[in-house]
């Protein structure tokens, strides 16, 4: 068979695929030839046909044999615009076509030499010749150009659900693609009273009606993505864990104006986040700022707390000194206002990897997204009359004569900021917490060591 004649066979495929494109499935075509004649076409139809099976190939390779009245197409050549994938490449070898021709490569799934080869071996029965790249450019643009319109009509159509506000930021859905170990499927919510229209980003795993949910709450300048290693093992013991990020945090929204992060602001977003989800037998998961806000949450809605997993935050009540580890942070932000978030993960935790810290980066694409940072460290109460320090000392109060849930304390050993005199003063404010685990080897953000703790944790509140 000639190029010139292969290419004029593929253009009948290409119909087929720009047919599939227009009945909104990803468009593969495909067409039979034998003795110089197309006797049998096809086009992907998976979505409308709710059959995983319906591949561009799989659909002519059986009007083929209907045609012939045959299951074995001996003497006939397949052409598809896309490199086919395993079950389709095993397809073609038990109908024992002639020749299989390929337009574009696929090196996510193609079994034709891209990922694996299937007809590459000697072994099988029967050996069908391969010839790929005819007309590679055109079958290649007409996938890239379908999902190119599919991603912006994805976000079309997430902005009609949540529109952004003139006044916030939305970092590009780009820039949290293929993260290292954060697989969860996100979930926005805009309509709480508090949001007043921003969106707010929460992970959302396991069963509604679990037996416990986990409520892990981030601080800065970290996002949900620090709970990574720690969710599957949640998840595993068939729990529930609920990971929202913060307002100017993560994929969240972030408001262009360092005054709108308030204490009380913040706290509201999330009493009004656990009554949409209706949470029950939560125990909270809390670390810096995730702390210093969570803490305040069980004393005003008790029934639905029975555990606390606490880790390297405190009680800003404004009636004592803040740390001094503390004091040395706040003042490096206002120094160093645009230090990089990743490298500050890795200066505590060596062993991640730079793609982790670069997820640490991703929601910041530059200085407009960072209000939070900046102001987050500005709004921990020190004085007994700052913005939130009255519901800090109502929130020991709570935990000191009212707290009726267990309670696991695990600290960093190297944390420089809220570190162990730190916690063991918070020890003391929570009605039977135990004597702290301490890792030695962690700093600052404990969860970077979080698959051990998380097993602890599971044991312990099975209890």
């Amino acid at each position: 068979m000639t190029l010139d004649q292969d290419s004029h066979w593929m253009r009948l495929a290409l119909a087929e695929a720009q047919d599939a494109a227009s009945a909104g499935e990803v468009p593969v075509g495909a067409i039979v030839v034998k003795d110089g004649q197309v006797i049998a076409t096809g086009r992907n139809a998976p979505v409308e046909g709710h059959d995983p099976t319906a591949h561009a190939e799989i659909v002519a390779l059986r009007a083929a044999a209907q045609r012939l009245g045959n299951y074995r197409l001996d003497g006939c050549s397949l052409y598809v615009t896309l490199e086919p994938c395993a079950m389709c490449s095993g397809a073609m070898l038990h109908a024992r076509l002639a020749r299989v021709v390929y337009g574009a490569a696929d090196p996510k799934t193609g079994a034709a030499g891209s990922v694996l080869n299937l007809f590459g071996h000697a072994e099988l029965n029967h050996q069908t010749q391969v010839q790929g790249g005819v007309l590679a450019q055109e079958c290649g643009h007409l996938l890239s150009g379908f999902f190119r319109q599919r991603r912006h009509q994805q976000r079309t159509d997430a902005l009609a659900r949540h529109p952004l506000r003139d006044d916030a930021l939305r970092t590009p859905d780009a820039a949290f693609s293929g993260l290292p170990g954060y697989p969860w499927a996100a979930h926005y919510v805009s309509n709480l009273p508090s949001l007043a229209g921003l969106r707010l980003h929460t992970l959302d795993e396991g069963p509604a009606d679990a037996p416990r949910t986990w409520l892990c709450l981030h601080g800065n300048p970290a996002w949900s993505y620090l709970y990574r290693r720690m969710l599957p093992t949640f998840l595993a013991a068939g729990d529930r864990v609920v990971a929202p990020d913060l307002i100017g945090f993560g994929k969240s929204d972030k408001p262009k104006k360092e005054g709108l992060h308030q204490f009380g602001w913040h706290r509201q977003i999330l009493l009004e986040l656990i009554e949409r989800l209706d949470l029950r037998n939560v125990v909270l998961v809390v670390q810096d700022w995730g702390g210093i806000l969570g803490l305040t949450l069980p004393m005003a809605m008790p029934d639905r707390f029975d555990g606390l997993l606490v880790m390297n935050t405190l009680l800003a009540t404004g009636d004592a000194p803040l740390p001094a580890g503390f004091v040395d942070w706040r003042a490096m932000c206002r120094d160093k206002p645009l230090y990089g978030v990743g490298r500050l993960l890795a200066r505590g935790n060596p062993h991640l990897t730079p793609e982790e810290c670069a997820a640490y980066d991703a929601p910041f694409p530059d200085k407009g997204y960072r209000a939070a940072l900046r102001a987050f460290p500005e709004r921990v109460p020190a004085a007994v009359d700052d913005p939130g320090a009255a519901l800090s000392r109502a929130a020991r109060d709570f935990w000191q004569h009212h707290w009726q849930g267990r309670s696991l304390m695990v600290v960093g050993a190297q944390d420089p900021v809220l570190g162990p005199p730190t916690m063991r003063a918070l020890q003391q404010c929570i009605h039977g917490c135990p004597e702290p685990v301490v890792l030695p080897r962690a700093g600052h953000f404990v969860q970077e060591h979080g698959e051990a703790i998380a097993a602890q944790a599971v044991e312990y509140f099975a209890h």
